[in-house]
């Protein structure tokens, strides 16, 4: 896809860091986004998200990087099951016990089978990717109150491993919709597109000439 005409970008408020994504949200979603971090180590996330129609997602290519190392997982899905590749160089291990931090677990997943039934993928720290099951779901115009229990493929960054995770949305009304997983809950803000404007505790959206969408 060549140029992107709608761009988003949010401000970090649990670690120094940014998101930046252009996208086109037209006919499902395609995003090319950047997350920049300073925690657990300095890196840099790259990422590729495609939908179908219905905003489920087909298709996420993740690249993250640090000094001395880098990593890829790629999820594809295919006739109703997921195919996970994933590359490595370099020792992240090494960077995190440098910093204080427990070695990571290895990018992607063991049994991509553990994904069967998943339509949306999480990228940990990304306020973009919340916005998928709200898209899919149509929370924004779904009954108040009435949670949804999702279940989608949770990428952790940076190290790229890939988890099974279940996730609940409750629309609140009001461009809200609470997010919450088994440890953790946030009453996340959204524009009328169902992206996130306020994240408590994660990001805020800074409008800097966001295009159409």
């Amino acid at each position: 896809m060549g140029v992107l005409s709608a761009g988003l970008f949010w401000e970090r408020r649990d670690v120094p860091g940014c998101e930046h994504v252009r996208l086109d949200a037209q006919n499902g979603l395609y995003a090319r986004g950047t997350v920049l971090a300073a925690e657990p180590v300095e890196f840099a996330c790259h990422y590729e998200i495609q939908t179908d129609p219905s905003w489920a997602t087909v298709r996420l290519d993740v690249r993250s990087e640090g000094a001395g190392w880098a990593r890829g997982v790629r999820l594809e899905l295919a006739a109703g099951r997921w195919r996970v590749t994933t590359s490595e160089q370099g020792d992240l291990d090494a960077a995190l016990v440098d910093a204080g931090h427990a070695r990571a677990g290895l990018p992607g997943i063991e049994d991509p089978d553990l994904l069967y039934g998943v339509f949306d993928v999480d990228l940990s720290g990304s306020p973009l990717t919340n916005t998928l099951p709200i898209r899919r779901r149509a929370l924004l115009t779904g009954e108040v109150g009435v949670s949804h229990r999702v279940s989608v493929a949770w990428v952790l960054v940076p190290s790229l491993e890939v988890v099974q995770a279940d996730q609940i949305y409750t629309p609140l009304g009001e461009n809200r919709v609470r997010f919450a997983s088994e440890t953790f809950a946030a009453d996340l803000t959204v524009d009328d597109d169902g992206f996130v404007t306020d994240y408590p505790g994660l990001a805020r959206m800074i409008t800097l000439g966001r295009g159409s969408s």
